[in-house]
């Protein structure tokens, strides 16, 4: 009886402990869901269960994604990020992670877009400097990365767009902004950890 009550006690503590050793997946069980539908021959709920599992997975991807947003600069505020996973059936597909950063009277947003099939007509007008150039963007380097720099100076408004490991693509808009504040934060991203993603 005593080695029962030690063992019992040792499984709770490891319970307590380690609860996501035995949480149920959600994503697995709707798969495993969609397989016996597709057994039995339900395509439509086979389907829809896919799908929806696919959903899930995007919505984890883009959670996980928030963390690559940079911390705010010196002197900024930054809100928090902001995650959302559409799936196929808008504008294809693709996951956004964004944050807005200011600086009174300066506001700098950066999206990070993934998965979506988009990001092709995007990666050629990268690789294809006259196109950069027809849209008055210039090509430059910012940190190791190809990127097209717009900045309106009479504005103070600018955008920079990266495309990263042809599956990325980062996206800022400024306001009443210096150009170098826009290039600032376009650096501080973290590509390295973003193409590992």
């Amino acid at each position: 009886m005593k080695k029962f009550v030690v063992g019992l006690a040792a499984g709770l503590a490891l319970i307590l402990r380690c609860p996501s050793l035995f949480a149920e997946d959600e994503v697995l069980t709707i798969i495993e869901q969609a397989v016996s539908q597709y057994k039995n021959n339900d395509l439509a709920a086979a389907t829809s269960n896919l799908e929806y599992a696919s959903q899930l997975i995007r919505q984890k991807k883009s959670e996980a994604m928030k963390s690559l947003l940079p911390e705010p600069l010196a002197g900024w505020e930054a809100e928090p990020a902001t995650a959302q996973a559409l799936g196929a059936a808008v504008f294809g597909g693709g996951i956004t992670v964004s944050r807005t950063y200011s600086k009174k009277p300066a506001v700098i947003t950066i999206d990070i877009v993934s998965d979506s099939p988009l990001l092709q007509s995007l990666v050629m007008m990268i690789n294809n400097p006259m196109i950069a150039g027809a849209s008055g963007g210039k090509l430059e380097n910012v940190n190791g990365q190809r990127a097209i720099v717009q900045y309106d100076e009479a504005n103070r408004k600018g955008e920079v767009n990266i495309v990263v490991e042809n599956r990325f693509m980062v996206t800022l808009k400024g306001k009443k902004v210096e150009r170098s504040q826009l290039i600032s934060y376009a650096a501080a991203v973290d590509y390295a950890s973003l193409a590992e993603h």
